[in-house]
């Protein structure tokens, strides 16, 4: 009968400690959670007020030519661009490496949604320069956030040897 002893090895998690309390001071890594968090709360508020216009009325920034395209009323559309917005504040919290990249996509498709008609270009220039601030987390990302690794399926020796 053999036992099997765990042990954590102290001078890795040492070493994790003290890597974080080191980035904690460098100034990209302060750019880097002030952007996740803005990008993670912003898509939130915004996404879950599309269901109550408490904020304004959401409807009205949809584009003719797109409401004529899309199936269903102003404010159904604006639901499933709630949905989106929701999804998009969850991914940046999980994986803000990847989800940087497809928010600055979302912020592009509504910039060009405020460019193509009159009255909200202030807004679509606004958005425009969320995109860049997207694509900056996404970025900064590429440091502090660690890319998703893919296990391979391994075979487990059976118990019986």
């Amino acid at each position: 009968m053999s036992s099997i002893t765990l042990h954590r090895p102290v001078a890795s998690v040492d070493g994790a400690r003290a890597s974080i309390r080191a980035h904690r001071r460098e100034p990209a890594y302060q750019a880097y959670l002030l952007l996740r968090t803005a990008f993670t709360v912003l898509p939130l508020a915004m996404g879950i007020d599309k269901y109550f216009n408490s904020m304004v009325d959401w409807p009205m920034y949809l584009a003719g030519w797109i409401h004529d395209i899309l199936p269903g009323t102003a404010q159904q559309v604006m639901y499933g661009v709630g949905a989106v917005e929701i999804l998009a504040g969850v991914l940046i919290a999980l994986k803000p490496r990847y989800a940087a990249y497809v928010v600055a996509g979302w912020l592009a498709g509504i910039a060009i949604n405020l460019f193509s008609y009159p009255g909200f270009y202030d807004i679509a220039v606004r958005d425009s320069i969320l995109m860049v601030a997207a694509l900056a987390l996404g970025r900064l990302a590429s440091r502090y956030d660690s890319p998703l690794r893919l296990r391979a399926l391994r075979a487990h020796p059976s118990d019986d040897d």
